[in-house]
């Protein structure tokens, strides 16, 4: 009993031994089944490509190895096998794959012949008829280069070109493009992130580098596109390569004092631009990586890093893919493979790699990858009838049909529903906001989401900027301060100095910022404004403490007339009431009360009657006021000198009642003058923008040459009332009727002038109460100083009052004459 049982031990022992050995394994590169995918990898990268006398295809497994892109070629792998093992998706059908290791975009032309043959012939014409080949759709390329290169050849036959990486927005054009399908964005969703990012943190001036490819150059000309409407400046920008003096560049970006630089190349450019601007020591800036390097994991780790400043990336999203990590643990080991059937389908550097270095390596497109295959096999099931459980297999399946199918993708994934939109674009997923962390992490700060609608978020907290807290400034000019607008300086708009926005204009910075806008005619606003404000409206009214004194002085006024006339009337026959003109003392009275009427008419909201009341009753009545005193003056100086020289010119003026031909005269020609300068320009009521700025002053136009004429009568009259009464100053002492009108015509010309100035000098809201005044106290300046006295020698002086006391006086000066 005990030996057999030793015998199967060491027997199974042997069986352990024997399976834990490597053996030579199938290729990874092709599977055979029912239907063959195309797949294109850059396991392998050419940095530089060589000059060849002929065609040559390149060695890729020669060249620099690519360990995410490994990872890439592995998903695709595991998608196929995942398929394969479904009972639902493609049962009773089995998928291959024929997979290359794709490092040029000009030196991999086999692989692509490959694709496009039937039977290791390629019939471009026959295909382009019947739409057949050895695969039924190539998942890949990587890059946008390698797109471009490969891209018409497969687009002759309509064959699907499902690219896991290539963003470049020229693939969109489906008139160049027809089968071309992508699971990754396009480059302007990038740019719409990138530049979403830098208004956020409000970076205005910045630097572009872009590499020297499809990639780069796309990049470059959708984010100078996209920047033309925001507050964002490109400073400068180059194309880098492995050749770009790097040194030289950061040089240049430090002299233009740009903090944030933008990186828009490729993983392996990217990994010479940051390793030399740390070999030549630049500091302090903020890079902002794209998705083909954010994730990249030797660059966090590098030495001096974290002397750079800060780096913010914009990533493909990492999806867990479940199983995946079981598949490369049982598929990927150290044994040596073998080679494929044709050209860069093997990898010796793969001998080497671990499972752990696949899945710590760069997880970035793997999931389109994932994508790719899927939507290839959904179109697939529905092109093959599978839904009833059983598929189709001997159906014929043409590319047109697989593509046809691959557009209308409606299925859910993970976490994702997969559909592309009309351009063959994805309408699914985001992108990640991610930050190098100290650590060497890439830690996911934020997101920009498209579907199904637009959102953008950054926790800003989670980001550690080299300035200690503070957010990074990256702008050519100071930001200009409330109310101040922009005066471009240079060819940037972001180069500017600051100048203050005057009185009546305002800034909207949304809007313009460049430039003061007007505010409207109804509007105002102080210097330094972001907009405008209605402006008060204003008028003197009624109410007012000033309009109530002003037409009590009125009101007192016509009430001294009235007192004045009863008291002149009473005392007619008396020699003051003849000596101050008889009964034209009652016509100036009444002319005085009549020109009163005008002072009420200067408050409350100006209209047409007010407008015209308030000149027509005082021009008009003080007129004949001052053609009273005008010919009471000329019969004063008559009377004591004239009358002794000249006796026939005394009887002529006494015998046709010269005073009242004058009054008349003076009356009718000022009148006929007012009617014609009232139908010429009416007065009517106006609104003055001018004065001040914050109101809207209402009053009365009026063109003050059309009433010219009046007014130089008036000052005609005055002149001669002037000069009439100035001629009688060395009358008797007792008798001063001339020095009275001297007086109160010196103080109608003080009020008038006084007036004037104020008019020019501060002509606003209460020009209209000064105004009244004027004309109020030119009234008063009759009524005080010529009428009063005679009422106080009637009433307190009475023996003044007498024909002997007069005739004493005239006597005195008559002798006094004529010695």
């Amino acid at each position: 009993m005990k030996h057999p049982c030793t015998v199967m031990f060491l027997l199974k022992t042997c069986l352990n031994l024997v399976s834990s050995q490597c053996t030579v394994a199938e290729s990874e590169f092709r599977q055979s089944g029912d239907f063959v995918l195309g797949g294109l990898f850059d396991i392998h990268y050419v940095i530089s490509a060589s000059a060849h006398d002929w065609p040559e295809a390149v060695h890729c497994s020669s060249h620099h190895f690519v360990l995410p892109s490994y990872r890439r070629f592995q998903t695709m792998r595991f998608a196929v096998e995942e398929i394969n093992n479904s009972s639902t998706l493609l049962p009773n059908v089995t998928l291959g794959y024929e997979i290359f290791d794709h490092c040029s975009s000009t030196d991999n032309f086999p692989s692509i012949f490959k694709f496009i043959s039937q039977n290791k012939e390629v019939h471009p014409w026959f295909h382009l008829t019947h739409g057949l080949s050895d695969i039924v759709a190539v998942v890949g390329p990587f890059s946008s280069s390698d797109t471009d290169a490969i891209a018409p050849l497969l687009m002759m036959n309509f064959v699907p070109l499902i690219s896991y990486g290539a963003g470049s927005s020229v693939f969109s054009e489906k008139s160049r493009f027809p089968s071309f399908l992508r699971t990754v964005h396009s480059n302007r969703d990038l740019v719409d992130v990138i530049v979403n990012i830098l208004l956020y943190f409000k970076w205005s001036w910045v630097a572009f580098l872009y590499s020297d490819d499809a990639y780069g150059k796309d990049g470059q000309a959708l984010f100078r596109k996209r920047i033309e409407d925001t507050d964002i400046c490109l400073a400068y920008n180059e194309e880098v390569n492995f050749n770009t003096n790097v040194s030289r560049t950061m040089t240049q970006i430090e002299t233009s004092r740009v903090n944030v630089i933008v990186v828009f190349v490729g993983e392996e450019t990217a990994q010479y631009v940051i390793g030399e601007a740390i070999h030549v020591n630049v500091s302090k800036k903020v890079w902002i990586a794209v998705d083909a390097w954010s994730l990249n994991k030797k660059l966090p780790k590098m030495e001096g890093i974290e002397n750079v400043g800060t780096v913010l990336g914009v990533s493909q999203r990492t999806v867990r893919i479940p199983g995946f990590d079981e598949f490369i643990y049982s598929t990927v080991r150290p044994c040596e493979r073998e080679p494929g059937e044709l050209c860069n389908q093997d990898c010796r550097d793969c001998e080497g790699v671990t499972p752990e270095d696949v899945l710590l390596s760069d997880p970035s497109y793997s999931y389109n990858v994932y994508t790719a295959v899927y939507a290839i096999a959904h179109a697939l099931h529905d092109r093959l009838q599978c839904g009833s459980g059983a598929c189709q297999k001997n159906t014929t399946v043409r590319h047109c049909e697989v593509l046809s199918q691959l557009r209308k993708s409606n299925f859910s994934l993970l976490e994702d529903v997969i559909q592309f939109d009309e351009h063959y674009d994805p309408k699914f997923g985001f992108y990640n906001i991610v930050f190098w962390s100290s650590s060497g992490d890439a830690e996911e700060v934020g997101f920009y989401s498209f579907y199904p609608s637009v959102k953008f978020y950054i926790n800003t907290t989670k980001v550690k900027w080299y300035t200690d807290g503070k957010t990074p400034i990256s702008r050519c000019s100071v930001e200009c301060p409330v109310g101040y607008t922009k005066k471009q300086e240079g060819i940037h708009k972001c180069c500017f100095t600051c100048h203050v926005c005057p009185n009546g204009t305002y800034i909207n910075v949304t809007d313009d910022a460049f430039s003061c806008q007007a505010c409207g005619v109804s509007e105002w606003a102080p210097e330094r404004s972001t907009s405008c404000n209605q402006r008060s409206v204003e008028f003197v009214p009624f109410e007012g403490a000033v309009p109530i004194v002003i037409m009590c002085g009125t009101v007192v006024l016509v009430g001294l007339s009235v007192l004045t006339a009863v008291l002149f009337g009473l005392n007619y026959n008396t020699p003051v009431v003849k000596s101050a003109g008889g009964p034209m003392c009652f016509l100036i009275l009444g002319c005085l009360c009549l020109s009163s009427i005008s002072v009420f008419f200067y408050f409350g909201e100006p209209t047409f009657a007010s407008c015209m009341l308030r000149f027509f009753p005082f021009l008009i009545f003080f007129t004949v006021c001052l053609a009273c005193f005008v010919v009471r003056s000329f019969q004063i100086v008559c009377i004591f000198k004239i009358g002794a020289k000249y006796p026939s010119v005394q009887r002529w003026w006494m015998k046709y009642h010269g005073q009242w031909l004058v009054i008349i005269a003076a009356f009718v020609v000022q009148t006929a003058m007012l009617c014609l300068e009232y139908s010429l320009s009416t007065p009517a009521p106006s609104s003055d923008y001018e004065w001040d700025q914050s109101k809207i002053i209402l009053s009365c136009s009026g063109d003050f040459i059309a009433y010219l004429a009046s007014g130089i009568l008036l000052l005609v009259l005055c002149w001669l009332c002037f000069t009439f009464s100035y001629m009688g100053k060395d009358l008797p002492k007792n008798y001063n009727e001339a020095k009275s009108i001297t007086f109160c015509l010196l103080l109608i010309i003080f009020t008038w002038v006084a007036f004037a100035t104020q008019f020019i000098l501060n002509n606003g809201k209460y020009i209209e109460p000064l105004n009244a005044m004027a004309v109020l106290s030119s009234l008063y300046s009759f009524l005080l100083w010529y009428f009063i006295p005679k009422c106080y020698i009637i009433l307190l002086q009475p023996q003044r009052n007498t024909s002997k006391y007069f005739q004493g006086l005239i006597q005195s000066y008559t002798k006094t004459m004529s010695q």
